[in-house]
């Protein structure tokens, strides 16, 4: 990336990189990612430009899953009440993930007395820290439950 180069000038090159994910498809495709991936990173490094985080970890959801869960949470937002009125999607998002994941024997949701002393607050998975396959399962849940209560999905 800097060959050649003075180390200064190849720290303002370096400086302005941004960071690079790398989707890891299959052993032989992996393997030239990981060496596009050295090719920067050793720029970086060589001109001392700090250092730098390798994550390695199974792709979380994509942006057409969350696009269809957030199309169905907004469905039965619309069509639906629950204990007596009606909430927006992040509230039915909460809802149905505790369900989902009480459902898998699962449940990490928990209250805990506010910090200001004033009520309760509950404290629950994020649905971005789920994995594709967490996801879609998620997602077949939601679609199931609207079904199963009768909400219609244009």
């Amino acid at each position: 990336m800097c060959s050649g180069l003075q180390p200064a000038r190849c720290l303002q090159i370096v400086g302005k990189m941004h960071s690079r994910k790398f989707q890891l498809l299959n052993a032989q495709q992996a393997h030239t990612a990981f060496k596009e991936a050295w090719t920067h990173a050793k720029g970086w490094l060589v001109a001392g430009g700090g250092t730098l985080v390798l994550e390695i970890r199974p792709a979380k959801r994509s942006d057409e899953q969350n696009r269809l869960l957030h199309a169905c949470l907004g469905e039965i937002a619309r069509q639906k009440e629950w204990a007596g009125s009606k909430h927006d999607i992040d509230a039915w998002k909460r809802l149905l993930t505790a369900a989902w994941l009480r459902a898998r024997g699962e449940s990490d949701a928990y209250m805990l007395p506010a910090l200001d002393g004033r009520g309760v607050d509950v404290i629950y998975c994020k649905t971005s820290k789920l994995n594709k396959a967490e996801f879609s399962e998620l997602c077949e849940f939601v679609f199931a439950w609207a079904a199963q209560n009768g909400v219609e999905i244009e």
